[in-house]
């Protein structure tokens, strides 16, 4: 990408402009800071309540306002951003998120995009919790997802296009795209096709053109690389079982600094410890805090806070969900004004350049597990083609799709029965 792409500095002498946001742009800087910030806050808080399903549909939903709708950042940048989160332990929707909010308003943007984002998950994962302790198990859904998740396809594969348009640009990227297929398919881990997609980006884009420009794309790594070791000498100190606050703040804590890939690695990584070892939860438990999870709107981790209530009540769901987003929070605050120093970077730019089709390769790979799940019928594949029509021909935004999919989930189970 080149140089004159970038939003240009806002004047450092402009003492109207906040410190905190002095790394955004001119344009951007000339609307007050709670205005923008406002706005970021509604904006996200839309995107919290209406969508569902895996972290790829929340990204699609963000791509659609952040970048198509509010016109806040360009495609090639909210593709850096994803692809800098999908570097990072933690939940990537989330880490989007949050880096979207910084560029548009600085430190006080993170922190609002992500209670934005996150407090609807959280408070309606409080009510389920409470409901599901109260009155029994979780009513049976699968007749709402008949429908939605179609749907929630059609959603995934449009902003795949869009942006596989956008990334997929040159015989170079074309290549990095097959071999992130090829490498997928032989079973690779997917941070490790990121990576490698990155390194064969600098290779094709830097080294190839011989520039001699340039810093080590691993500064931004520095910042995040001691969390992991920090949290597993902390887990490793959690000896008592007890379900105090503190216990499950700490150990979800740790969780979440070493939580690569799907948010439903979490459940992989917490099944024996929250069910053999700690005995917070039956496994019936954390099989309906997964459904519980894909239900509510907003990020899969929502499901710690369900996890968090049934272990220690209102506190022990605080903790959980203050513990698991706590580290992708801190490491985004740290690494996200080096974002922008990567893209002006040639080298970096490179990195960043090679992940963006390894990026999309993986989203087509979740595209086909959903499709999996979702195409059940020719009636659903309707649904799939309907929505896709939908998105692509009219100015519908996702959460129409969401809601008619729970509209006609409902009223097939109204029929059914």
């Amino acid at each position: 990408m080149d140089d004159d792409e970038h939003i240009p500095e806002p004047d450092l002498q402009d003492e109207s402009v906040p410190a905190a946001v002095q790394h955004v742009s001119e344009e951007v800087t000339k609307e007050p800071l709670k205005k923008r910030l406002l706005e970021l806050f509604l904006t996200t808080l839309k995107i919290g309540l209406t969508s569902f399903g895996a972290p790829t549909a929340h990204v699609a939903m963000m791509e659609r306002e952040f970048v198509r709708r509010k016109k806040w950042i360009t495609e090639d940048h909210f593709l850096d951003l994803l692809a800098a989160a999908n570097l990072i332990p933690g939940p990537n929707a989330s880490e989007t998120c949050y880096h979207v909010g910084y560029v548009r308003a600085g430190y006080p943007g993170l922190v609002v995009a992500g209670l934005g984002f996150i407090s609807p998950s959280f408070l309606i994962a409080l009510v389920v919790a409470w409901a599901y302790m109260t009155y029994g198990s979780l009513p049976q859904v699968e007749g709402i997802f008949y429908m939605l998740n179609p749907l929630v396809l059609a959603i995934v594969l449009e902003t795949t296009w869009s942006i596989g348009k956008s990334s997929l640009v040159g015989w170079k990227q074309l290549l990095i795209f097959a071999l992130a297929i090829g490498a997928k398919l032989l079973g690779v881990n997917e941070a490790l096709i990121l990576i490698g997609g990155g390194v064969v980006g600098v290779l094709l884009h830097h080294v190839l053109v011989k520039w001699d420009k340039g810093i080590p794309p691993g500064q931004m790594l520095l910042a995040f690389l001691p969390l992991p070791a920090v949290t597993e000498f902390a887990g490793r100190v959690l000896e008592q079982t007890k379900a105090t606050f503190w216990n499950i703040f700490i150990y979800f804590f740790r969780t979440g600094s070493i939580l690569f890939g799907s948010s439903l690695v979490l459940f992989a990584l917490i099944e024996e410890d929250v069910v053999n070892r700690f005995g917070w939860l039956t496994i019936q438990q954390l099989t309906d805090a997964i459904s519980m999870g894909q239900i509510t709107p907003g990020p899969v981790l929502s499901a710690s806070t369900f996890v968090g209530y049934i272990a220690g009540g209102f506190g022990g769901a605080t903790a959980a969900t203050l513990g698991v987003f706590l580290p992708s929070f801190l490491i985004v605050a740290a690494t996200a004004p080096l974002v922008k120093k990567m893209r002006e970077n040639h080298l970096t730019s490179s990195f960043l350049k090679g992940i963006n089709p390894a990026v999309v390769a993986l989203i087509l790979f979740v595209s086909y597990s959903l499709a999996q799940n979702a195409l059940v019928d020719v009636w659903t594949v309707l649904a799939l083609v309907g929505g896709l029509a939908v998105l692509l021909f009219t100015q519908a935004q996702p959460y129409v799709l969401v809601g008619a999919g729970f509209v006609l989930g409902i009223l097939r189970i109204l029929i059914i029965t």
